[in-house]
């Protein structure tokens, strides 16, 4: 109950990843089930290299053969004479399949190597599915066992699986939408993300910077811990153009630019210019990670102003509104075929937009730090902000009201700090 608890997101409340077994038929010695993973997160995907999937069987079940996707391992079949099951292990692991595969191994919305979007970015890809006959195991709704202690990998740590329960067996409509068919029996697992299960230290931080002060406010320092800050590459360097640095590894540890913060990625949030009605901000985000690009990001800010988004000029922009009397939450996130892919550290290794907004006169200003977000997440894990007393500060004397040679000053200055 606490890891639920721990678990509960409050800008995305009701999202979650549930695991759906239909069992489409019975077989002599057990069953064969469409097994649905459904991302209804809005902003948190899943990741190259993908998702894993686990269980424990709750007889001497085995696996004699999948659809759309594999078990990591087989385990000893050696009793089975004859035919020899996919794996006979107690605790399978799964995967997705690589694209690419034969026709006659896919299944629908499997093969994508494990990737699966968020369900408020992409719908249409945030289902990833396969099939799976299993043996030795029930043939009928009483004597079927359910699997039990499921565990999911997203890539990495983070999500808590719940128990199977059953529920309503899963209704299908026919290609012509004249019959339905339903599944013999379904249950559900529901799974939920926490970040601090995922790690000790956060994955990424906020700077800030404004027309109206030079100072930049830089990350907190060690803001992602320090741990790798032995084994990090001078940007530059000759390290860092050496053949194969961008290689990723099994364990996908990272191999990060030195910098004072230690983060794989910074968003940079600036407070660029101001009109009579409007305000516009610019956002970048940098990555530092030399092992690891990122495909179909997401950026959530949370600021009292996003409820009068005029414009968005480079990036896909969707608000959240998970309590309906507050729009104050919104998410960024890259134009398909355009800057969805954040490559790797380095000179290619950023993407940004600017953001036109609508001034609330009953509300606005830039006092106090009001300009900038009161929280910051890239794809779907909290960023670290800086302390609210090292905002940029409007000097008491300041006109912002007009665009002035100041302005110009400091947006070339972010501009060497967003390509450093």
């Amino acid at each position: 109950m606490d890891s639920f608890l721990a678990a509960y997101d409050p800008l995305d409340p009701t999202g979650n990843i549930t695991i759906k077994w239909d069992v489409v038929s019975w077989t002599a010695d057990g069953y064969v089930a469409s097994v649905t993973m459904s991302n209804f997160q809005m902003y948190r995907s899943i990741v190259s290299p993908g998702w894993t999937l686990g269980w424990q069987w709750a007889k001497k079940e085995v696996i004699w053969s999948m659809v759309g996707a594999q078990t990591t391992e087989q385990g000893d079949c050696s009793k089975f004479k004859g035919n020899v099951p996919h794996c006979c292990l107690r605790k399978p692991v799964v995967v997705d399949l690589l694209p690419g595969v034969p026709y006659n191994q896919q299944f629908s919305n499997c093969c994508k190597a494990g990737v699966v979007s968020a369900w408020g970015q992409d719908p249409s890809s945030s289902v990833s599915a396969f099939q799976v006959s299993v043996g030795v195991a029930g043939t009928s709704n009483k004597t079927v066992k359910l699997p039990m202690n499921f565990t999911l990998l997203g890539p990495g740590l983070g999500y808590t699986c719940g128990p199977a329960k059953i529920v309503p067996s899963t209704v299908y409509l026919t290609s012509d939408h004249r019959r339905k068919t339903q599944a013999l029996m379904t249950w559900n697992v529901t799974c939920t993300y926490s970040q601090f299960l995922a790690a000790k230290n956060p994955k990424c931080c906020v700077s800030f910077s404004s027309f109206y002060n030079q100072t930049i406010t830089p990350c907190p320092k060690c803001a992602c811990g320090c741990q790798n800050k032995n084994n990090c590459v001078v940007s530059d360097s000759k390290q860092a153009h050496k053949k194969g640095i961008n290689t990723p590894r099994k364990d996908n540890a990272p191999l990060l630019q030195c910098t004072h913060h230690m983060c794989p990625i910074r968003v940079h949030w600036h407070v660029k210019l101001n009109y009579k009605d409007y305000w516009r901000v610019k956002i970048a985000v940098t990555n530092f990670n030399y092992r690891m690009n990122y495909t179909q990001w997401t950026l959530v800010a949370q600021h009292p102003n996003l409820n009068a988004v005029t414009q968005v000029f480079s990036f896909d922009y969707k608000p959240l509104v998970p309590y309906e009397a507050i729009n104050d939450t919104g998410m960024f996130y890259g134009m398909k075929f355009y800057n969805d892919l954040l490559m790797e550290a380095g000179p290619q290794g950023n993407v940004q937009s600017e953001v036109l907004l609508r001034k609330n006169k009953d509300t606005f200003t830039f006092k106090h730090g009001w300009a900038f977000p009161r929280k910051v997440y890239f794809n779907g894990d909290e960023c670290l902000l800086p302390p609210p007393d090292a905002y940029p500060f409007l000097p008491n004397s300041a006109k912002v009201n007009s665009i002035t040679i100041s302005t110009m000053v400091v947006s070339a200055l972010l501009f060497l700090f967003i390509i450093s």
